[in-house]
């Protein structure tokens, strides 16, 4: 795959470097040529913002840059701004938009944000944190201090926030189990990919090889009963069955539900979902858990073949996904 990261003196006509919002991946192929690094985080918001708060790009002690953090006003004058941060270690918080001293860099959206912009002197201590919190599937938080720039690492979420700091929160990437073996499976799985969704597989007595094209972080094809309890769900998951079969559906979805996953869906028609329904509440499951569902599975966008029907279930994955909470200090 190509990565988007590239060389300052070489400003693309098209901003490649913003199809990352994953910055982990290119950080880590950085290590290993570039041991400092400065990252850019979007710390304040005021009206609109094509970014949310949190928002980040990195730069490279070489000028190479991945991310971004603005509807691409302002990544060229910050990637400048971040050179200067590189070679003398002082933090600088950017000011943009309406009302900033910075007149000649404004925002399309007619709001104003602050971009927080310090060096991280050690990038391979970085990514060996962010590496293990995403191997333990667990959430990262880094509190900056505003004015020195100095961070503290953590995965406490109730720690005090220290005045004059902000929170940036390292969410696990969504991951998506699936349960089939047809097209739509096959469909999804490569949507998911590209979507940066982390993708596992249940095919009972399926081949031993898994789907080209799909980078699988789980596949199993033992039988459907041994496979479910090795499943590995968490809150930052979804489960979607597509079996075709009512039994093998009813087995994931009941499953899924007892577990912390914050989506389960199922293929099938509006009858079938009224019947599986009243089948699930007869198993005691309440209104919390029903709420959880997606069925029949995908947004009504009139979808028909394959890839339209993986497009509205992955659209319903996105709505419905848990965000990460970056905060700044009141």
């Amino acid at each position: 795959m190509h990565d988007p990261a590239f060389a300052l003196n070489e400003w693309p006509a098209w901003p490649t470097y913003g199809l990352a919002d994953d910055l982990l991946p290119t950080l880590r192929r950085w290590v290993t040529t570039d041991p400092v690094a400065a990252l850019a985080t979007l710390v304040y918001i005021s009206g609109s913002s094509p970014r949310p708060l949190g928002s980040e790009m990195a730069i490279s002690a070489r000028g190479d840059v991945i991310g971004y953090v603005s509807g691409g006003c302002v990544e060229a004058a910050v990637a400048v701004q971040a050179e200067s941060v590189i070679d003398d270690g002082r933090p600088k918080m950017l000011d943009y938009g309406a009302g900033s001293p910075v007149l000649d860099v404004q925002l399309t959206c007619g709001g104003r944000i602050g971009i927080f912009v310090r060096r991280v002197v050690d990038l391979g201590q970085w990514v060996a944190e962010h590496d293990g919190a995403r191997r333990e599937r667990t959430s990262l938080f880094v509190d900056i201090d505003l004015e020195r720039g100095d961070e503290f690492v953590h995965r406490e979420a109730a720690r005090d926030l220290p005045t004059r700091g902000f929170r940036q929160h390292y969410a696990p990437p969504t991951r998506l189990m699936l349960v089939g073996g047809d097209p739509i499976t096959l469909a999804i799985g490569e949507l998911a990919t590209l979507l940066g969704v982390e993708v596992g597989l249940i095919r009972p007595y399926g081949p031993s090889a898994p789907p080209p094209g799909v980078a699988l972080c789980h596949y199993d094809t033992r039988a459907l009963s041994s496979a479910l309890p090795d499943l590995p769900l968490d809150a930052w998951t979804a489960v979607y069955s597509l079996t075709h079969d009512m039994i093998d559906d009813q087995a994931v979805m009941t499953h899924a539900l007892r577990s912390p996953a914050f989506r389960v869906g199922v293929l099938g028609s509006r009858r079938k979902a009224e019947q599986r329904l009243g089948d699930l509440r007869a198993e005691g499951f309440d209104d919390a858990h029903i709420a959880r569902l997606n069925m029949p599975a995908g947004l009504a966008i009139g979808a028909t073949g394959p890839r339209e029907i993986a497009l509205s279930i992955l659209a319903d994955i996105t709505a419905h996904r848990p965000r990460p909470r970056p905060r700044r200090a009141n």
